[in-house]
């Protein structure tokens, strides 16, 4: 049985799917991996389940702000120095 955290992080997966459709899920995943060591300082394979949500959740509010022509979303250069999402 799938743990109720891996369950829902699986299902924002497929939403961040859907919201990048130009983006092929290997490269959807490592950009996760890099917002995950910006935001956790932690690589893919050490992040805690609940840190993945909380980056994927993260990206999801940014991808939702550029599709609907709000705030642009931090880029790379500037999550460096941006406060870390707690969990």
């Amino acid at each position: 049985m799938i743990p109720p955290t891996q369950r829902e992080a699986l299902s924002v997966l497929q939403e961040l799917c859907a919201m990048s459709e130009d983006i092929r899920l290997g490269q959807l995943m490592a950009h996760l991996g890099f917002l995950g060591e910006i935001a956790a300082n932690r690589n893919l394979w050490d992040i805690d389940d609940e840190e993945l949500l909380a980056v994927m959740y993260q990206h999801h509010a940014e991808l939702a702000a550029r599709l609907s022509g709000g705030q642009s979303p931090v880029l790379p250069a500037e999550a460096a120095t941006s406060t870390p999402i707690n969990t």
